[in-house]
């Protein structure tokens, strides 16, 4: 079951060659993205008829809003329908690299990622780790991502081949269950056995996800040496990439190097957080735009002689606007918490403060409508996490 579904292509497809400035980058959650009859994980989850229109009317209606032009997909079972769906959508281009688990033949589990472009997808593989490495780091030697990782090559207007990464890291839940009702254990034996298990699991999952990111990282920058090629990460990490666990996805320091070897050498293997560079590109704005970004500085004279009627000046809107975009969403909550896991990180050929960039993060949102403000006519078979959207533009 893990061969891998050729790349797909009709009579549709981009221009690579068009006079495109802006290019939108996704990373989308489809949380149990599964077609009926059959089931995930268990046998009476099984979408009816019904929910199964509606959540591929949800993803089609994000589609046609959105319009990303490429997406990295996580949680997806049904890779053959979910092809079909974004083909319809415009989506010449689709791979994944693995299949999911079948178990007693229509049960489901070990759901993969997948890939969607409106640019050409010239080649596609598996990320492979480095497995003599993973037994330096003290890993087994038969070590694997708990989800094969992606990584197309994609023909992008003005760049050329980017390599594009589509990854979900290994998730928190504790890879060590305790079953309780196979033992006969009091109560309070039950509860330090249970109590055990969570934390040995949940440190096991812990260095299973940093682990991933790491090998990951290491051949992302072999790559990057042997291509010169940008890249593009994105992907449900399953983790806050700020609490130490993958934080080093984001190093860009290096002990004993001059100044000046850092910023012409480092800075080209190094990724960003596109949500530091769109903050980088906020700063950097000009604030004598209006809401519909005209220019409004030769109106000066009559801006000031109305903005004592105005309850709220142009000033203090453009603030609320920024302050707003300055405040990161959470893309899942849990309870009464909520956090950031799903990113895309790009290479210095993004960032507008690198001397050779080509484009900036000029937009980022997250999607979360669903989360917040659910409808269950509209939303009720949606997703369980944000939607990452960033649009990048082409600098002058």
């Amino acid at each position: 079951m893990n061969q891998k579904l050729p790349t797909v292509k009709n009579s549709t497809s981009v221009d690579p060659s068009a006079v495109d400035t802006q290019l939108k980058i996704a990373s989308f959650n489809l949380f149990n993205y599964l077609e009926p009859p059959n089931a995930f994980y268990e046998f009476e989850r099984i979408y009816s008829a019904a929910q199964w229109l509606k959540k591929q009317t949800w993803i089609t209606d994000y589609l046609r809003e959105y319009q990303p032009d490429i997406i990295g997909f996580q949680e997806v079972f049904s890779t053959e329908s979910l092809k079909e769906l974004v083909a319809a959508q415009g989506y010449d281009y689709f791979s994944v690299v693995a299949q999911p688990q079948v178990i007693d033949d229509f049960i489901y589990r070990s759901p993969v990622v997948a890939i969607a472009s409106r640019y050409p997808i010239v080649d596609v593989d598996a990320v492979k780790p480095d497995l003599e490495l993973a037994q330096t780091l003290g890993l087994t030697s038969d070590f694997s991502f708990s989800r094969k990782v992606i990584r197309a090559t994609i023909d992008v207007p003005h760049i050329g081949n980017c390599d594009c990464y589509v990854v979900h890291f290994k998730s928190k839940r504790s890879m060590i269950e305790f079953d309780e009702k196979s033992q006969s254990l009091s109560p309070e034996k039950t509860i330090i056995e249970s109590l055990k298990a969570q934390m040995a699991g949940g440190w096991g999952s812990t260095i299973q996800r940093g682990s991933e990111a790491t090998l990951l990282m290491i051949d992302m920058i072999a790559r990057r040496e042997a291509t010169g090629q940008p890249m593009i990460l994105m992907g449900d990490f399953n983790n806050n990439l700020t609490d130490g666990v993958l934080s080093h996805l984001l190093i860009n320091t290096l002990r004993f190097v001059s100044r000046i070897d850092r910023d012409t050498y480092l800075a080209k293997y190094c990724l960003n957080d596109a949500w530091d560079l769109f903050q980088k590109a906020l700063t950097n704005e000009p604030n004598d735009t209006d809401e519909d970004g005209k220019n409004t500085e030769s109106e000066a004279t009559v801006a000031a002689s109305l903005e004592a009627k105005l309850e709220v000046t142009l000033e203090v809107r453009q603030e609320i606007k920024l302050a707003e975009k300055r405040v990161r969403t959470p893309t899942h909550y849990f309870g009464a918490s909520s956090s950031v896991l799903d990113y895309i990180l790009l290479s210095c050929e993004f960032d507008a403060s690198y001397h050779d960039s080509l484009y900036q993060v000029s937009d980022y949102d997250t999607y979360d409508r669903h989360l917040i403000n659910p409808i269950f006519d509209r939303d009720g078979e949606s997703t369980d996490h944000g939607i990452v959207l960033i649009t990048l533009t082409l600098r002058a």
